[in-house]
């Protein structure tokens, strides 16, 4: 975990694959919001322990990703993860794609706790709100 602005950040780490390129040997502008995905699972176990899918209960109702700079196959990746916001039944996660000490891309998404049985909107547990929490850098 490392702290920027304020915020304590999750870092995963990826090689891209020679599939996520492009004719120019750039990562394909679609690629990066898989990685962002992946790079949230330690949020994802918060609400589905064990990634049981049955328990599903997280939606991505936005996300957006700026480019600053071109990202390449040939070196790795290194992804940081927070929570930048809590909600009553959302919160919005910000991250960031570095790749040889430079910013490459951020983005933003926000997902909500949502109850599929009664397809409405539920407040996060107080339990996983303090997680989030932590994960801000709040406590």
């Amino acid at each position: 975990m490392s702290g920027e602005k304020g915020l304590r950040m999750y870092r995963y780490e990826l090689s891209p694959r020679y599939a996520e390129t492009d004719a120019m040997g750039h990562i394909n502008n679609t690629v990066p919001p898989v990685w962002l995905e992946k790079a949230r699972d330690p949020i994802f176990e918060l609400f589905m322990p064990g990634r049981d899918l049955s328990k599903a209960n997280l939606i991505t109702v936005k996300y957006m990703i700026e480019f600053h700079d071109e990202i390449r196959y040939e070196h790795e990746v290194a992804i940081f993860t927070a929570i930048a916001e809590i909600g009553n039944a959302s919160f919005t996660v910000t991250q960031r794609i570095v790749q040889n000490d430079t910013l490459r891309a951020t983005g933003q998404t926000t997902l909500v706790h949502f109850d599929y049985r009664n397809k409405k909107a539920a407040p996060i547990p107080d339990d996983i709100r303090a997680r989030l929490r932590e994960m801000m850098g709040g406590g």
